[in-house]
């Protein structure tokens, strides 16, 4: 008990100091710079400052809990705008009020900036000791990749994401991923803010090799698209018609526009045909009934392939029968141009409260989110389908901001990505603006072309350079044709994965266990 009011009596100093201190200021400031790293209301230029602000305030903590502290302001100040779209989501389609919406929304902000006050608590704990930009580099990333994955993850929103138009910084990610890109913008932070704050002849010298490290990415980023380049002009081409139907979530399921949806989709494919044997790609369970049940409405389907002479890509739900009832998933079909179904992906990573139900019986409010068609389960893995003797590699949705998905995809011999998602979740906010510009790395951490058909947009070509070829608005009826090519580029990310956090983590055991026996690495 004692204990516990002595916690508690240490929080509230804690907490009272910095009330009355501007390092609040700093920390909110922080989070502001944070938000605007991301579209669409930012730019990626504000990340490669945005952590300053932060690190001077940090500098006048007293304690590690005070610095844990200014790390929770500003991650809440940074995702609460990051990730406001979450109570839009749970007031229009978990039916909820708007009060829980947001309550619900800033709990999960509120965890989220849990890792922010780790790696602040952190960077106050090696104060003296270390560095500022040898600790905050692998200090950051340890905890980004927690945030990936603990509770089964939430990469959203990934410090390296806010790059995704920097093409030639980009490439990088080839080599360590968006990780790699995450690394390099807090060093960048930290470099400056020792440049500012010391002006010493050690922090000059550490400035310039910072300096040189960004310029050799760069110089790789340079390097790297000419040589992609001329490995995707070797490469046999196919031509595509991405179909973007904009079909309001509040009727998708809905059995009386079954047949609208399903005409939708037909005069936009119609009016859109590739050259045969080309490829036609309809988003997420674009398909408004269970494909696999043959009926007038699949035969509309597979007689569209056969006459447009087109593979036809389509999302559907899918379900397998068990004993205890039917097991529902989440899943994509391949249609060859003589109109058979020659394969089927089942989504892997389902997305919590979205498509499955975890704590049901604890929280039954979230019912809402699949009272449509139930939960679903998980797929086998992330195998490509066969297309010929092509394989194309299936994100469905929230996968297309996976790694892992990718990369798996890839090492499966998949030469060719195809993201088919539903966003009409999210309505006119920032979230579709954001979800579309991580998908741009798994282009390039696979050097693969990577096309996306999005039911309100965003629909886009991504070239294995990371290039956005091409990309439609959002919530207009819409159809994006283009050509891709199979590529075939072997990247050190895709067969090694995530080198670089498994070195993070041993820096900061190295780290820490200097710290430990005392020791002064900077002065």
């Amino acid at each position: 008990m004692k204990t516990n009011q002595t916690f508690l009596s240490n929080l509230k100093n804690n907490i009272s100091k910095l009330s009355v201190s501007p390092n609040i200021f700093l920390a909110c400031l922080s989070g502001f710079l944070l938000f605007l790293s991301f579209p669409k209301f930012g730019s990626g230029l504000f990340a490669w400052v945005a952590l300053i602000p932060l690190f001077f305030a940090l500098r006048n903590a007293a304690t590690v809990l005070q610095g844990f502290l200014l790390g929770f302001v500003t991650g809440i100040v940074g995702y609460i705008g990051i990730i406001y779209w979450i109570a839009y989501v749970i007031v229009n389609y978990g039916y909820l009020p708007l009060y829980v919406g947001i309550l619900l929304m800033l709990i999960l902000a509120a965890y989220l900036s849990l890792y922010v006050s780790l790696f602040a608590a952190g960077i106050v704990y090696f104060r003296g000791k270390m560095p500022v930009c040898l600790v905050a580099p692998f200090l950051w990333i340890c905890f980004e990749y927690g945030k990936s994955y603990i509770l089964t993850g939430f990469p959203w929103a990934n410090l390296g994401y806010s790059q995704y138009a920097n093409i030639y910084l980009i490439q990088f990610a080839d080599v360590a991923g968006v990780f790699g890109i995450s690394f390099l913008i807090i060093l960048v932070n930290a470099a400056l803010f020792d440049m500012i704050t010391q002006k010493t002849k050690r922090t000059n010298i550490a400035a310039v090799v910072v300096f040189f490290v960004l310029a050799g990415v760069y110089l790789y980023g340079f390097c790297r698209v000419d040589q992609v380049n001329k490995a995707v002009e070797q490469s046999p081409a196919l031509e595509v018609s991405l179909i973007q139907g904009n079909i309001d979530q509040s009727i998708k399921w809905d059995k009386n526009f079954q047949m609208e949806t399903l005409n939708i989709y037909e005069r936009l494919s119609l009016n859109n045909i590739p050259s045969p044997n080309s490829l036609i790609v309809w988003p997420e369970t674009a398909v408004p009934f269970k494909f696999e049940e043959k009926s007038s409405m699949h035969d509309k389907i597979t007689d569209l392939a056969a006459n447009t002479q087109s593979w036809l890509i389509t999302g559907s739900v899918s379900y397998t029968k068990r004993n205890s009832g039917n097991e529902y998933f989440n899943s994509a079909y391949l249609v060859s141009p003589s109109g058979d179904v020659m394969d089927r992906y089942d989504k892997v990573h389902l997305v919590p409260y979205g498509e499955y139900v975890p704590l049901r019986k604890l929280l039954p409010f979230v019912e809402g989110f699949t009272s449509s068609i139930g939960d679903f389960s998980s797929g086998k893995g992330f195998y490509p389908l066969t297309m010929n003797d092509k394989k194309i590699g299936v994100l469905i949705c929230y996968e297309g901001i996976l790694w892992n998905a990718a990369r798996e995809s890839k090492n499966h011999s998949a030469e060719l990505l195809v993201n088919i998602t539903n966003d009409a979740w999210f309505g006119d906010t920032s979230a579709p603006f954001q979800h579309f510009s991580m998908t741009v790395f798994r282009a390039v951490e696979t050097r693969l072309y990577l096309v996306r058909a999005a039911n309100t947009g965003i629909s886009g070509i991504v070239d294995p350079m990371g290039r956005i070829i091409a990309r439609t608005s959002i919530f207009q009826q819409d159809a994006l044709k283009g050509n891709v090519r199979f590529v075939n580029v072997p990247t050190i990310y895709s067969r090694s994965g995530d080198i670089l956090v498994a070195i993070s983590y041993l820096m900061i055991i190295l780290l820490f266990v200097v710290s430990l026996k005392g020791r002064v690495l900077w002065r």
